[in-house]
C-alpha cells in the first residue's frame, strides 16, 4: 500500500515538475519570439496601407503617424468601434491620408477597405482588405482577383461629377461585373463616402501634422 502511494506521489511529482520546465520554456520562447512577431504584423501592416499610396510618395513611418477617428467619424466612414486614419509625409511635409473605412452593404456582409487620398481630394487607391463576397462572382472588387478596384485612381469629388459616383448599371461612371452589381455598387459608395469625409474635414491637414 506504501508502495503504491509512493509511486503516485513519485508520478504526481513527475507531472508536476514536467509542466513547470514546459511552462518556463513555452514562456522563454514566447519572450524571445515576441519582438519579431510583432515587428513581422507591423511590417505586414505597412505593407498593405502603403497599397493604396504611390511607390516612393512617403517617408515617413505610417503607423506612427496613426490616428483615432472619433466615434462619429468612424461611422460617416461606415465603421462600427476604433477605427484609424494614417498620414503619410514626405521630408516633414503631409502629402495623403489613408482612411480605414466600410461599406457596411456588400452582398454577403461587410466590406473592409483602405482608401488612400492626398491633400487635394484625389483617390491615389482602394484597397478591399476584408470581405466575405462569393468566391467567383462578386469577389472581383478584391485586387488580388481583379484589377476593378485600380478604376478609382486618380478619381476626385466635386458638385460636378458628384452623380457620376455610381456603377454604371445605376447611371454612375464606374464599371461592374454583370450578374455582380451589389459588391461594386457598396464599394464605390464607400470610398465616395470618404472623399465626403475629408472634403467636410479641411482642418485635417493642417491640425494635424
Amino acid at each position: 500500500m506504501k508502495t503504491m502511494f509512493a509511486n503516485g506521489v513519485r508520478g504526481a511529482a513527475t507531472l508536476f515538475l514536467f509542466a513547470v520546465v514546459f511552462t518556463a520554456l513555452m514562456a522563454g520562447t514566447y519572450q524571445l519570439t515576441r519582438k519579431k512577431v510583432l515587428f513581422n504584423e507591423e511590417k505586414a501592416k505597412v505593407a498593405l496601407i502603403a497599397q493604396v499610396l504611390p511607390a516612393k510618395s512617403f517617408d515617413n513611418n505610417l503607423l506612427k503617424d496613426a490616428h483615432a477617428l472619433s466615434a462619429a467619424d468612424g461611422k460617416a466612414l461606415g465603421n462600427d468601434g476604433d477605427s484609424s486614419f494614417y498620414l503619410a509625409k514626405k521630408a516633414g511635409k503631409t502629402v495623403a491620408a489613408v482612411f480605414e473605412a466600410t461599406a457596411p452593404d456588400g452582398y454577403a456582409g461587410k466590406i473592409k477597405l483602405l482608401v488612400g487620398v492626398d491633400i487635394d481630394g484625389q483617390v491615389l487607391g482602394v484597397r478591399v482588405v476584408a470581405h466575405k463576397e462569393t468566391p467567383g462572382l462578386g469577389d472581383y472588387i478584391d485586387a488580388a482577383k481583379s484589377p476593378w478596384i485600380e478604376q478609382f485612381k486618380g478619381k476626385e469629388l466635386n458638385t460636378q461629377n458628384a452623380a457620376a459616383w455610381k456603377v454604371k448599371k445605376d447611371g454612375g461612371g464606374f464599371d461592374y461585373m454583370a450578374g455582380a452589381t451589389i459588391s461594386p455598387r457598396a464599394v464605390t459608395a464607400a470610398v465616395k463616402r470618404v472623399l465626403e469625409y475629408v472634403a467636410s474635414k479641411p482642418q485635417l491637414w493642417s491640425t494635424v501634422s
